[in-house]
């Protein structure tokens, strides 16, 4: 709004029944963020406020106000961020006259009654859902057709949609620790407000949009400087983010945890691990991808240096909820292509899985482990790690598809190097101060 001519403001809906309703409009939509974090090796901190939200609406207590919304003729965007879990079918919503559960089912009806409203003549509307999942304005889109379907709403309608709505993939990339509870008193004294509504994220920011030209024009978000991209093909910037920014904080979490180390800043500033991670980014993963090497050397900058925010705490432990199937998704792929590539393993990697196998046994060094991960994996493990030796171990380990879709037993190599790294590391169970 102050840097181009949209002059737009903000309505928000609540996806649950408890929300922040009372709270945000208590505010009259006003709010702070602070941005805070490294950029170019100096900390930098950044406060704002925020104006252009109008309001929250709960639509589980006035579900016709929700509603009423889809009559705005100058309505153009509607943009979700309803967590990974969001974007699903839920059979029990058998009926549209009762306000669904899902949050498909309340865009659903509330995009049939924009169709009704202006009897099938234009106003249509772009999608952005935010989600983290892959294919996100896709797989939405098909939850909401679902419904269509379910509800036996006229053919018409789904011509419109087709027509007339669009619904955009995106990826999204920042870190928003949110609410600075532990910092909230000294905030509010700087600001000199009491703002209850304080979010905090870092500096970087990047928002690909998959969709079409026109929507550069109609949502110029980059003339005000954003680092937000209109793509027509937004697989490339996914591969990165995850085999690069997510593939990273996986491989450095085991490596990390089982030094005795907490945090992924603390990681990074170690001259061991960090220079770990570095070779592990730079030498390994970043040759895998297919970008040019002046698009993925900025980017993989951006994110060390993300890693080492003063002010995010951010824990080894929690990334490694459910660690297995993050490494099979997000580190599997880079170590695969780099074998593939070059004909031989890549250290780091194979040595980060050989980590991740022991950080698994749920103990190390006389401390447990807090693993988090689904029964049968860690049923599995505790199985396991109960053979007489450790080529039985990495045997059976890589031998199930469960794990990584597919046996990995065969990786030319593989085996013998990690029965290798997994000997070393027990060894060190009994020393102190061993690199990784």
């Amino acid at each position: 709004n102050e840097k181009t001519s949209f002059n737009g403001d903000v309505q928000i809906v609540q996806p649950l029944a408890k929300g922040m309703e009372t709270a945000i409009n208590r505010q009259e939509g006003l709010y702070h963020v602070i941005l805070q974090g490294l950029q170019n090796g100096h900390k930098t901190r950044d406060i704002r406020l925020i104006t252009c939200v109008k309001g929250v609406i709960n639509p589980y207590t006035h579900p016709r106000e929700y509603l009423e919304q889809a009559a705005n003729p100058h309505l153009e965007f509607i943009i979700s961020n309803t967590t990974e879990a969001g974007i699903h079918f839920n059979e029990q919503d058998i009926t549209p006259d009762i306000l669904p559960d899902s949050f498909p089912g309340k865009l659903a009806i509330f995009l049939y009654r924009r169709f009704n409203v202006f009897k099938g003549d234009g106003h249509g509307l772009t999608i952005i859902p935010c989600e983290l999942i892959d294919k996100n304005g896709i797989r939405l889109r098909e939850a909401v057709l679902r419904y269509t379907d379910l509800w036996q709403w006229p053919h018409e309608f789904t011509n419109w949609l087709d027509t007339n709505v669009t619904f955009c993939n995106t990826l999204v990339d920042r870190i928003v620790p949110g609410f600075p509870s532990k910092t909230i008193k000294q905030v509010q004294a700087e600001l000199g407000y009491d703002d209850n509504l304080v979010v905090t994220a870092e500096p970087f920011h990047l928002w690909v949009i998959e969709g079409p030209e026109r929507l550069a024009t109609h949502f110029p978000v980059q003339k005000a400087g954003l680092q937000v991209r209109f793509v027509n093909d937004i697989t490339p910037y996914r591969e990165r983010k995850v085999r690069v920014l997510n593939g990273a904080h996986t491989a450095m979490v085991p490596i990390g945890y089982l030094q005795g180390i907490k945090t992924v800043k603390e990681t990074m500033e170690d001259p061991i691990t960090g220079g770990f991670m570095q070779k592990v980014i730079f030498e390994e993963i970043l040759p895998t991808l297919p970008q040019p090497e002046e698009e993925l050397i900025p980017f993989a900058n951006a994110v060390t240096e993300r890693f080492k925010n003063p002010f995010i705490q951010h824990e080894l432990i929690s990334i490694a909820l459910n660690a297995i199937s993050k490494f099979k998704v997000r580190v599997l792929p880079s170590l695969l292509a780099y074998q593939k590539e070059k004909g031989i393993l890549p250290r780091g990697l194979v040595r980060s899985l050989a980590h991740l196998l022991v950080f698994y046994r749920g103990h190390y060094k006389g401390q447990d482990i807090p693993l988090r991960d689904a029964p049968e994996i860690l049923d599995f493990f505790t199985r396991v790690w109960q053979c007489d030796t450790i080529e039985k171990v990495v045997f059976k380990s890589l031998d199930n598809p469960t794990l990584w879709g597919r046996s990995l037993i065969n990786i030319n190599g593989l085996q013998k190097t990690l029965v290798k790294e997994i000997t070393v590391l027990l060894e060190q169970e009994h020393t102190t101060g061993t690199p990784a």
